[in-house]
């Protein structure tokens, strides 16, 4: 991985549940990372579902290597919302990882 790649700053998040103060049930996305990442579009689609245009965009995400980020999780990058569908340990060497994603 050639570090002047890792251009774009991105967020993962993890969806987590507790309790309030008052003991309800609370469900909210946590910040798990805050990391440098290269983001490339791979390919686009647009459709029309329930009346309304709707758009699917597939994305590679590269970052360095950390633990524990699965496909549950998300990525926040400018604005928008990726969801994971899969995580790649690149090589399984641990430097490199490389989500699949749609947002």
């Amino acid at each position: 991985m050639i570090t002047g790649q890792l251009d774009q700053r991105v967020s993962i998040e993890r969806l987590e549940s507790g309790q309030d103060e008052l003991g309800q049930p609370v469900i909210a996305w946590t910040p798990l990372y805050a990391v440098w990442a290269a983001v490339e579009p791979l390919s686009g689609r647009e459709y029309f579902a329930a009346s309304a245009a709707q758009s699917s965009v597939t994305t590679r995400i590269k970052l360095r290597y950390k633990p524990g980020i699965t496909s549950a999780d998300r990525v926040i990058h400018d604005g928008t919302t990726y969801n994971i569908q899969s995580v790649i340990n690149y090589k399984s060497a641990k430097r490199e990882l490389v989500l699949m994603c749609v947002g």
